[in-house]
C-alpha cells in the first residue's frame, strides 16, 4: 500500500508543480497561453490563475506528508482545484478538455482514503 501512495503521490506532485508554476510564472509560454485563454473564457483574470498556481503548488508539496494532517489537506487542495477546473470545463468547454481534471480528482481521492482512512 505504501508503494502505490508514493507513486500517486509523486504523480500527482509533479503534475500540479508542473501545472502551477506555469500558472505562477508563465515559463512554458505555450502552455501558459492556453491556460490563460481559459481562464479568460470562463471570465477570470490573470489573477485568478495565480491563486490557481499557488494552491496547487501548495496541495503538490504537503501531500508528501502523510504522516500528519498536512498530507490530507494538500490532496484536498488538489481535489478542490480539480473540482474547480471540472466543473469550468463542462460548464464552458468539452468534457474532453476536464479529462485530466477528473484523473488527477480520482488520484487525489485514493489519496485522501489511504491516508485518512487506512492509516
Amino acid at each position: 500500500m505504501d508503494t502505490l501512495m508514493t507513486v500517486i503521490i509523486s504523480v500527482l506532485s509533479a503534475f500540479f508543480i508542473f501545472a502551477g508554476s506555469i500558472k505562477l510564472l508563465g515559463w512554458q509560454k505555450m502552455i501558459f497561453d492556453k491556460q490563460l485563454e481559459f481562464f479568460h473564457s470562463y471570465g477570470l483574470n490573470r489573477q485568478i490563475m495565480a491563486l490557481v498556481g499557488i494552491i496547487e503548488l501548495i496541495g503538490a508539496t504537503s501531500i508528501w506528508f502523510q504522516s500528519s494532517i498536512l498530507g490530507t489537506l494538500g490532496a484536498a487542495l488538489l481535489s478542490a482545484t480539480s473540482l474547480g477546473a471540472i466543473f469550468f470545463h463542462l460548464r464552458f468547454d468539452t468534457w474532453k478538455d476536464g479529462i485530466p481534471a477528473i484523473v488527477t480528482l480520482i488520484l487525489s481521492g485514493v489519496v485522501i482514503f489511504l491516508g485518512y482512512f487506512i492509516n
